[in-house]
């Protein structure tokens, strides 16, 4: 059985925005049948919550201490590059 990969998503606040990023994630991973755990949270929040992150996909800019890919986007608000994103995200959950 295949683990569940574990993503961050953080924006802002951790309310509208990073909901919005999360469910395109999920909806995109689960059409190319890859399952996975996501959890929201604040930027700030970011440093704290990593540690378990296979992926953090954010909206604004965020420090990491740890080895681990960062995608920062717009593109799940705009749609532009959108596709890309995904076609990365699978890239790197491929890993």
């Amino acid at each position: 059985m295949v683990e569940k990969k574990n993503i961050l998503v953080a924006c802002g606040t951790a309310i509208a925005t990073s909901t919005v990023v999360a469910k395109a994630i999920e909806e995109a991973l689960y059409d190319r049948d890859i399952s996975v755990n996501i959890r929201q949270c604040k930027a700030s929040e970011v440093p704290s919550l990593a540690q378990d992150a296979d992926l953090i996909v954010t909206t604004t800019p965020v420090s990491v201490d740890k080895d681990i890919p960062v995608i920062q986007t717009l593109a799940f608000l705009t749609g532009i590059g959108k596709e890309d994103v995904i076609e990365q995200i699978v890239e790197i959950l491929k890993d």
